[in-house]
């Protein structure tokens, strides 16, 4: 029997903007409508990833070099892609991801200001040119989202060992390029990339979100 492809949905944006929270409403929302979904994230979406995002997460390793940053944030989508993201589309189910190749694109290309040729080499030789059937991109105050961030990192530090603020630490010139790359993106690629306003209330937001995707997608109900 022949089953159709999944929908691949991604999130992107700055650090604290609600990302998760809002990949996690949408998957619920999903799966009232009878759809079968995976929710994965990177760096980290597998157990090997999961190596690698402690790696370029954690402030101990600031001294990281932007080229080595940029392999391995595709050495972890390589894997993650063939290990997770493709075999869950092609039996049919929707992946959504916090994160793709548009954070190596904004935070590696922009931040870092290694450009997007780059990334886009990388992204046709390792990662089977794949792209999203949608990426939402949330959109806050830089420094609303900064802050956020931080906190939430903080908080997290108290209550584990992980340590994921390297980004964090960054400058605020280094997050403006940031997000200037990300609203290059959606303006270069509107029929893929939806801004979202993500101060507004949660469930608001939310509501957007499926809204956009209805239009976008529709519902393959099961």
């Amino acid at each position: 029997m022949c089953v159709d492809r999944g929908k691949f949905i991604t999130f992107e944006g700055l650090d604290g903007v609600g990302k998760s929270t809002q990949m996690e409403k949408l998957a619920a929302w999903l799966r009232q409508h009878g759809i079968s979904v995976l929710t994965t994230r990177e760096p980290g979406g597998t157990e090997m990833g999961q190596n690698m995002r402690s790696l370029l997460l954690s402030s101990r390793t600031e001294g990281l070099s932007p080229m080595a940053e940029l392999a391995l944030m595709f050495a972890d989508r390589a894997q993650h892609i063939d290990e997770k993201i493709l075999p869950a589309l092609e039996r049919g189910d929707w992946v959504l991801c916090d994160r793709f190749t548009d954070s190596s694109e904004a935070y590696q290309g922009g931040g870092r200001q290694l450009g997007s040729e780059i990334v886009h080499q990388l992204q046709k030789t390792l990662c089977r040119d794949l792209k999203p059937d949608l990426t939402i991109l949330m959109l806050t105050d830089l420094s609303h989202s900064l802050n956020r961030a931080r906190r939430r990192n903080a908080e997290d530090s108290k209550h584990s060992e992980n340590d994921e603020n390297r980004f964090e630490k960054e400058n605020r010139k280094f997050h403006q390029r940031v997000l200037d790359a990300y609203l290059a993106l959606a303006e270069r690629e509107p029929q893929r990339v939806v801004k979202i306003e993500a101060k507004e209330a949660i469930g608001r937001v939310h509501k957007k979100i499926t809204a956009v995707v209805e239009e976008r997608l529709g519902l393959a109900r099961k």
